[in-house]
């Protein structure tokens, strides 16, 4: 699984021209699923973004997590996160795990930030989402989980 995590002011999801996911402060997290990967690593996932500290405390230092700020996450599902351009000029998306696989995962990682007191909410699992933002920061992390860990 990769993920790229925006800390943002703000982040919605609008789909045939309605808003059907937005946050205010928090993070936007984009995720891709690949094939191999599991609940367990949605939860691991989860259970680190929760506990980040890329919140500014009072002395500018990123020391608060999304509880300490009382943020909100916005998932989104993003299969290009897993193009490979390698070779050619299209990238491949061989290595993304088909919707049987990655939407339960990506409803695993809400459930996951859910269960954890995060206020939550998602992007529409393979539909044209138009995703606006302002990054705040700005702050922007990669994460990659394999196995259950985040590496």
């Amino acid at each position: 699984m990769k993920t790229v995590l925006q800390r943002v002011t703000r982040a919605d999801v609008t789909v045939d021209g309605t808003v059907v996911a937005a946050i205010g402060t928090g993070i936007c997290l984009l995720v891709g699923v690949e094939e191999a990967d599991s609940f367990e690593d949605a939860r691991a996932l989860a259970s680190k973004v929760a506990g980040l500290r890329v919140f500014a405390d009072d002395a500018g230092k990123m020391n608060r997590s999304l509880d300490d700020v009382e943020g909100s996450i916005l998932v989104i599902s993003q299969f290009t996160l897993l193009g490979d351009v390698r070779r050619g000029r299209r990238p491949s998306f061989s290595a993304a795990g088909s919707p049987d696989i990655a939407a339960p995962i990506i409803n695993e990682i809400v459930a996951a930030f859910r269960d954890l007191g995060v206020e939550t909410d998602q992007g529409v699992f393979g539909a044209h989402m138009k995703v606006s933002l302002v990054n705040d920061g700005p702050v922007t992390l990669w994460l990659t989980v394999r196995d259950g860990k985040v590496l």
